[in-house]
């Protein structure tokens, strides 16, 4: 008893050090910088010229949040309760906070009674995912079905994990909640548990680290995983500890998640029910819903559908599916279809866990291949989503990895690449069978793309029957504008005649009410001349282009309180009795606001230059931390370069910009980047690219200098 005492003293010195949860009004926590940080943004503009003395120190920064050997930023977990209870908002690594919103959807998440949530679980995680900026790959594990999914979970068997910035922001974009994982295994587990679980106060404070985490990061919420035994003190506590957890989630993360896994039961033991039950409930009904263990049966759901607590939760219940397959289980692999049609059949949500398995166990080079052919066989038992966008709404298909990097159709870089954060709206992937022996399928394509790592196929086979065939492509809502100006660029094929197809409806009648049955008007809209005002306006804004191969066409659409809720690309043949085979690529569609195209444009302000790491190799190379202000949801990306104004030459002439990299928020870390030996000038430049992929004049770039020289002894 005397060592339980000592432990629970630590505890309460250990709130005494770290900081308390902020309680401002409006109960909302509020997102803080360092001062370093925010006196680095507000220097005068001419007192920001950097000057550097070349020092080989050691590694000054922490290892937690960049890695050692490039001084990338990376992502991370905490391994235990005392990195929990230490956490401090102003050491947090702010390259990790998500910089995308969560989306609007349609229907809103609380009104679907039958949910899907994906629980990640690949290789241990914080693979490739974890280096913020991305990561050279040739063949990464990603996910772009996210409009048939409603919550995404990250998991690692690290007591706390905390989810990627990329993947957040990935499935931020598609209106999909990201939850982190909160686990305690074995007997260290067991430690912890007892610890936290001690008393009020002791679990009170691991509850609001846990909250200021999620907030301080961007994301929503957390599965909690006890898969440990727990002492009568500490299960008694659970339920309290789940309720507090719950309730200061809601109140300052909105529409935030809490779920509980099936494992321990009321009076400590650590058996999985594979349902919930009486020995697990008085954990459901602390929290916002339950994971179940996958050893499941037909029975038991249909059990589960009479059970009392269940009333009027069964959409809370997310029956777990094991894609692996392992132990005895309905479906998984590829026949996980089976479970699916079992869990709909009798009205309850779905966790399916560790999908990765199309990638660990099988052929690497057909990954895209064979999850396309999973998230198919399931799309029977799947709910498609619809985001709500402002205008403008555009995507180039870009999966957030590709074996190249397209820009405007040019191939920028040839090197193998990962990072989610470029990933743009992902549009539904379909595999349709036709009669008399048509087909029609869309796949992403890595071989050729207009913006990104991969392109839209639409290919199948037009039957004799059909005169043409129709790919709806996205489900969204976005309010469109009274004079909207359409882009779409497709490389065609032959023998058949591409054509967009936009479908609308009233503005008005697109709140979700339970009513599904909306009236829309199909509009085929007719492409502008070359010489039109409007497409002289919006080639002047795109800059310097060849689409060479590519079809670009414009469209004006003039409408009055409409929303667009569908985009369809039509494939139509001349009559024959032939079957006419076609593949048409999509490179980009793209809706604005016509007014757009003459909206003045803002310069990126308050750059600033921080960190700095001098390494010595075979060359001299730099390394540093970039940050401005500009308003991120007006910005595809940033293009970051450099060039060298002098040195070490004074007759060598000012070399031209070259790219370093794309930046997916307003700070970047450049990164083992081999410079001109000393003395020498640089110069670092920021480089807005809008949404609409317009690039913006000179004078509105960011700039900043770094003049170096040899320090004397060195």
């Amino acid at each position: 008893m005397a060592e339980e005492s000592d432990d629970v003293s630590l505890l309460k010195r250990r709130r005494e050090e770290t900081e308390p949860v902020a309680q401002p009004a409006g109960g909302k926590l509020q997102k803080t910088e360092t001062d370093s940080l925010e006196s680095c943004l507000d220097q005068p503009e001419d007192l920001r010229g950097v000057h550097e003395v070349i020092k080989y120190e050691p590694f000054p920064l922490s290892v937690k949040h960049y890695d050692p050997d490039t001084t990338e930023p990376i992502s991370y977990s905490l391994k235990s309760l005392d990195e929990l209870l230490s956490w401090k908002r102003s050491e947090a690594n702010p390259f990790n906070v998500a910089t995308v919103p969560l989306a609007n959807r349609q229907p809103p998440l609380a009104s679907c009674q039958m949910k899907t949530l994906v629980c990640h679980d690949m290789m241990g995680g914080y693979l490739e995912d974890r280096f913020v900026q991305g990561a050279e790959s040739e063949a990464p594990y990603a996910f772009y079905h996210w409009q048939y999914i409603d919550i995404f979970n990250y998991f690692s068997h690290n007591m706390v994990t905390i989810p990627p910035a990329v993947w957040t922001n990935a499935a931020h974009k598609h209106g999909v909640l990201v939850l982190g994982t909160f686990i305690t295994e074995w007997t260290d587990g067991g430690k912890m548990c007892e610890l936290f679980l001690a008393e009020e106060e002791s679990y009170r404070m691991a509850a609001d680290r846990l909250v200021q985490i999620t907030h301080c990061y961007g994301f929503d919420g957390w599965l909690i995983n006890i898969e440990n035994s727990l002492s009568e003190m500490a299960v008694k506590n659970m339920p309290h500890f789940l309720r507090y957890l719950t309730d200061q989630m809601h109140e300052r993360v909105p529409g935030s998640m809490v779920l509980w896994y099936d494992s321990v039961l009321e009076d400590g033991t650590l058996k999985w029910q594979n349902e919930l039950n009486s020995s697990n409930r008085v954990f459901f009904q602390a929290c916002d819903g339950i994971f179940t263990n996958y050893n499941w049966t037909e029975q038991s759901l249909e059990w589960m559908t009479s059970y009392p607590v269940a009333e009027g939760r069964l959409g809370d219940i997310f029956v777990g599916v094991d894609v692996f397959a392992r132990s005895e289980v309905v479906g998984g692999k590829f026949e996980t279809n089976k479970a699916m049609k079992l869990i709909r059949k009798h009205g309850f949500s779905a966790a399916i866990f560790a999908p990765g398995w199309v990638y660990e166990c099988h052929d690497k080079k057909a990954f895209r291949s064979n999850q396309d052919k999973f998230w198919g066989l399931l799309s029977d038992f799947l709910y498609i989503r619809w985001p709500s966008f402002q205008l403008p709404f555009v995507s180039s298909f870009c999966q957030g990895f590709g074996k190249s990097f397209y820009w405007k159709g040019k191939e920028e870089s040839s090197t193998g690449w990962f990072n989610l954060s470029g990933q743009e709206i992902q549009p539904l992937y379909l595999r349709e069978e036709l009669e008399s022996g048509g087909r029609l399928a869309t796949r992403g394509c890595p071989d050729d793309a207009w913006s990104g790592g991969c392109s839209l196929l639409v290919e199948g086979v037009i039957p004799p029957t059909h005169s043409k065939v129709c790919a709806r492509i996205f489900s969204i809502h976005v309010p469109m504008a009274p004079s909207t100006l359409v882009s779409f660029i497709y490389k065609p094929s032959q023998g058949v005649k591409v054509s967009l197809e936009l479908k609308t409806t009233d503005a008005a009648l697109c709140s979700y009410e339970g009513v599904q049955d909306i009236p829309y008007t199909s509009v085929q809209p007719k492409a502008l001349e070359g010489d039109h005002e409007l497409v002289k306006r919006f080639t002047e804004s795109c800059g310097a282009w060849r689409p060479d191969g590519w079809t670009v066409r414009c469209f004006l659409l003039e409408l009055r309180g409409c929303a667009l809720r569908s985009i369809c690309v039509n494939m139509s043949r001349e009559p024959g009795d032939e079957d006419v085979p076609f593949s048409c690529r999509i490179g980009e569609i793209m809706i604005m606001d016509a007014k757009s195209l003459s909206a003045p444009s803002l310069p990126v302000q308050n750059i600033c230059l921080y960190d700095i790491v001098w390494r010595r190799g075979e060359r001299l190379h730099f390394n540093a931390t970039l940050r401005w202000r500009y308003p991120t949801q007006l910005v595809r990306h940033f293009r970051v370069l450099w060039r060298r104004l002098r040195g070490p030459n004074p007759r060598t002439p000012l070399s031209p910009l070259v790219l370093i990299s794309r930046a997916y928020s307003t700070m970047f870390r450049v990164s083992e980047l081999a410079v001109p030996e000393p003395p020498c000038l640089l110069e670092l430049v920021v480089q807005p690219v809008s949404r609409e992929g317009f690039s913006l004049p000179e004078s509105h770039w960011g700039r900043r200098t770094v003049s170096y020289a040899e320090g004397e002894g060195v």
